[in-house]
C-alpha cells in the first residue's frame, strides 16, 4: 500500500493540500473551537467547490498535486 494515499476503507478520504491548507486556517483562526476532523466532510465540499471555480474560470484542470 502506498503511504501516501491515505485510508480509503470507511469511507475516508484522503486529503489533499488544499485540505490541508483549509485545516490549518481553522486551527490558527478558530481559537480551538473548530475541530478539522469532525468539518472533514464540509471542507470537502468547500474545497471541491472551489476547484470546480478555477477549472471552470480557467478551463484547466487543478494538477493532481493539489486535488484528490
Amino acid at each position: 500500500m502506498d503511504p501516501n494515499q491515505g485510508n480509503q476503507a470507511g469511507g475516508e478520504q484522503k486529503e489533499d493540500y488544499a485540505d490541508k491548507g483549509l485545516d490549518a486556517i481553522e486551527k490558527k483562526f478558530g481559537g480551538g473551537k473548530v475541530d478539522p476532523e469532525k468539518q472533514r466532510g464540509m471542507n470537502e465540499k468547500i474545497t471541491d467547490g472551489a476547484r470546480g471555480m478555477f477549472e471552470k474560470a480557467t478551463g484547466k484542470h487543478v494538477p493532481e498535486k493539489f486535488s484528490n
